[in-house]
């Protein structure tokens, strides 16, 4: 008998039904699906050439919708780690398609003709929207406390209570990163109650830092007690705060009005006035800008982590910085309404209602429902915002999922319901959202 597997085409025959990728993908594609088609020949099943070349259109499709690619973020959450955390304004992408296009004084100072420092740009900016000596930027918030650690208290005891030694998402633990930083870790206080003498009790020649961590993704209540920065800073030794989620100014001057959900969410610019030597925060999260870590404070002190060795291996590059830069001034305008962040986060409810109400009517079976957004991004835990969405009820909502997630956007299951919150959904994707919701409803 003839083998059947001589029937198949060849490579070439298969990569001439192919395109939409490199070349070099799509044989990669092709000899897949033929190497899948062999198999299943040796095994007695029928393959012809269509299967083959099905097959490989399938694995083109894959590779494909895998790449990196907006979508469409419904599910309610401001700051979605797995989604890209904040959104970028217009003015922040342009400013870094400015930067990257060519040349740039990255580390050159024009009026000078010699060479500069990265840190004169967003970090200087930073400082100045926070009323600190200066700023470092670095490529995350892990990045700065390592940084941190590792040029300020390296061989020495850093004190730090035991309820906020805390895990962050993707496993960063505060006793993990101060090993690796090379410093002491000295624990106080018990996981609820930290008290000024407990820090007091274990100072000494070897004390390098207190630090102490905004426990930014949960929330201890009942009978609790800490210590905040102005009574550390008056033992001495300088005080490091990681604040995590980048809130530069608790009072929020840039809005008309503080918003209530953010709730006791600590600012930088109030850490920095109660005494804080060093604090360290998130460029993304509530700062709105790129994935970033910044570290503010005494001048002498940024100095020295500017000059560490890590420094270099950790720093941002000249997009990164060019979008931050542009955030920065923002601020430094008054006006961070210009920032997306922010201005979804605060998008009144009439709003919000009138949108979903145009999707609800042009979308059958569809309803307008009352719903709650969260900050997200391990910020403001159990803090909920009031926010307004549609919604489609539907016997599979698993299947429509999928369908919508096939289509760029991502939703959320509540209560049997496919749920599209459109509070972190840019009104410019309200008619790719609906186009979207209503083929996955039809398809289900």
């Amino acid at each position: 008998m003839t083998d059947p597997r001589r029937a198949l085409p060849a490579v070439d025959g298969v990569l001439d039904s192919l395109d939409g990728l490199p070349h070099g993908l799509l044989v990669q594609c092709a000899r897949g699906a033929l190497d899948e088609a062999r198999r299943r020949a040796s095994e007695g099943d029928e393959v012809d050439a269509e299967d083959v070349i099905d097959d490989a259109r399938q694995r083109v499709a894959r590779l494909r919708d895998g790449l990196l690619q907006p979508v469409v973020n419904a599910t309610g959450v401001l700051v979605h780690t797995n989604l890209g955390r904040a959104p970028l304004s217009g003015e922040a992408l342009a400013a870094a398609a400015n930067v990257g296009r060519g040349y740039s004084n990255l580390e050159y100072r024009l009026d000078e003709g010699r060479r500069g420092s990265r840190h004169e740009h967003a970090g200087a900016l930073l400082a100045q929207a926070c009323g600190a000596e200066a700023g470092i930027v670095v490529n995350n918030n892990a990045a700065a406390v390592l940084l941190a650690l590792g040029a300020v208290a390296r061989g020495r005891e850093v004190i730090v209570s035991r309820g906020e030694l805390v895990e962050i998402g993707g496993g960063f633990r505060v006793p993990e990163i101060m090993a690796e930083s090379g410093c002491q870790l000295v624990e106080v206080g018990t996981t609820n109650r930290t008290r000024i003498q407990d820090y007091r009790a274990q100072l000494g020649p070897e004390t390098a830092l207190l630090l102490k961590v905004h426990a930014s993704n949960y929330r201890m209540i009942g009978f609790t007690e800490s210590t905040p920065v102005a009574a550390l800073a008056e033992l001495g030794p300088p005080v490091m705060v990681d604040a995590g989620s980048g809130l530069l100014d608790e009072t929020t001057p840039w809005l008309p009005h503080r918003p209530a959900w953010l709730h006791d969410e600590p600012g930088v610019r109030q850490a920095l006035e109660a005494g804080a030597a060093l604090v360290t925060f998130s460029g993304d999260k509530l700062l709105g800008g790129p994935q970033a870590g910044v570290v503010l404070g005494r001048s002498d002190l940024v100095a020295s982590i500017a000059r560490h060795p890590l420094a270099r291996a950790v720093r941002a590059d000249k997009l990164t910085l060019a979008a931050l830069q542009q955030v920065a001034l923002a601020y430094l305008d008054g006006d961070a309404t210009t920032i997306p962040l922010w201005r979804m986060a605060t998008a009144s409810l009439d709003e919000l209602a009138g949108r979903a109400e145009r999707l609800a009517a042009a979308i059958a079976g569809t309803k307008v429902l009352d719903t709650e957004a969260v900050a997200g991004g391990g910020s403001l835990p159990g803090l909920t915002i009031p926010s307004v969405g549609v919604a489609v009820e539907v016997p599979d909502p698993d299947a429509v999922l999928a369908a919508l997630r096939g289509a760029g956007v991502v939703a959320r299951v509540e209560a049997g319901a496919v749920v599209c919150d459109l509070r972190t959904v840019d009104a410019d994707d309200d008619q790719r959202l609906g186009v979207a919701l209503a083929a996955a409803r039809d398809a289900r």
